[in-house]
């Protein structure tokens, strides 16, 4: 395997008396699309100011292409910053944007000219290019903002939230447009988001993140079906999460006792011992919902409190009688056939293998 692009070597930021960044450790490789995410104040945002040389490092090192980055100024590295405002310069044209830093590198006025509109025409707006920043809609200023960075032709393109402003018809639209363009140039992105939906649709890897630490990496969908302990269980997807004491052990399932009764899990990675506490997650799509007492031996009754819908999907808030809330997520042409009205008694259930064993903490 080859080396790694990017890494993080036992990386701390503190500002006087407060750490924002506790040791991180991890390797951002080649043209992986990468993104960081967790609460506000878990220190992804100061992560990714560290790597484009607006924040140094308190200690530790950040390592591009195996040259320690934490004195190198923000101009010097090849990591343009794509920012939440876009930062655009609203008394140039379009083009005068893009041709920006090509101009501060002493490119020729000639070639910067060329090099801005192949990248206005790539990002489908070329025919914006001598308009004035403030006549452009939001989606295509985020273009244009794209277009200045990648112009630059940079090893790794940064992105902080870079969505977060534009409409939902335009977030899904610049979704796609952001996972071709990273597909076809092959550069690193590392996108910082606080939405799941954002980084679980264009990201390789999900770094997630709590009180300036790594609590989780991987894979959206191992992180959305294996989350590594209980707070990413909480922070990602639409979880239920039981908790209690071992009762018994046979050779491929545990069951756990909890207020909400006795349930069956799988002796995954996690080791459990008789007597020992533990807690488990159920994804709220794996929930069986039904009217009658289902056959299985993990079934809940519960009573439904309300609903959310999404498009053609909805989820289903219930409590059992011990008051412990259940989601169920399904979709809403499978909904209408139960006719359910609030306050309406189901009945839940889950199959063994879908049930989660969660790390200790």
């Amino acid at each position: 395997m080859s080396a790694p692009l990017v890494v993080f070597d036992k990386v701390e930021k503190k500002f006087d008396d407060f750490t924002a960044v506790k040791e991180l450790d991890f390797e951002i490789r080649e043209g992986e699309f990468i993104a960081i995410m967790g609460p506000s104040g878990c220190g992804k945002t100061t992560t990714l100011r560290m790597l484009a040389g607006l924040e140094a490092p308190t200690s530790g090192e950040i390592r591009l292409n195996g040259q320690v980055m934490n004195d190198v100024l923000p101009h010097e590295r090849d990591t343009p910053l794509v920012w939440q405002s876009l930062a655009l310069f609203p008394f140039l044209t379009a083009q005068r944007n893009v041709e920006f830093g090509l101009k501060m590198r002493g490119v020729g006025k000639a070639e910067r000219a060329e090099r801005a509109r192949k990248w206005l025409d790539k990002m489908g707006i070329l025919q914006f290019a001598d308009r004035d920043i403030s006549t452009l809609s939001g989606g295509q200023k985020q273009r244009v903002a794209l277009a200045r960075s990648l112009v630059m032709e940079p090893q790794v393109l940064l992105l902080d939230e870079p969505l977060s402003a534009l409409d939902a018809h335009l977030v899904i639209r610049m979704q796609a447009v952001l996972t071709d363009l990273q597909r076809e140039l092959g550069i690193t992105f590392v996108y910082v988001t606080h939405s799941q939906s954002e980084a679980f649709a264009m990201a390789d890897r999900v770094v997630i993140m709590t009180e300036g630490e790594i609590a989780q990496i991987g894979a959206p969908k191992d992180i959305y079906r294996a989350p590594a302990n209980q707070f990413v269980a909480e922070f990602v997807g639409r979880n239920n999460i039981l908790s209690g004491a071992v009762e018994a052990i046979s050779d491929d399932t545990a069951k756990i006792t909890t207020p909400s009764g006795d349930f069956a899990v799988p002796m995954n990675e996690v080791k459990l011992a008789e007597g020992q506490r533990a807690s488990f997650v159920i994804s709220a799509d794996l929930v069986h919902l039904a009217l009658d007492k289902p056959a299985s031996e993990n079934a809940a009754q519960c009573k439904l409190i309300s609903e959310e819908f999404i498009g053609s999907m909805v989820t289903l808030f219930l409590e059992d009688a011990k008051g412990h809330e259940f989601k169920v997520q399904m979709q809403e042409r499978e909904l209408s056939t139960f006719d359910l009205k609030s306050g309406d008694d189901v009945w839940l259930s889950w199959d063994t293998q879908s049930a989660h064993v969660l790390s200790e903490e």
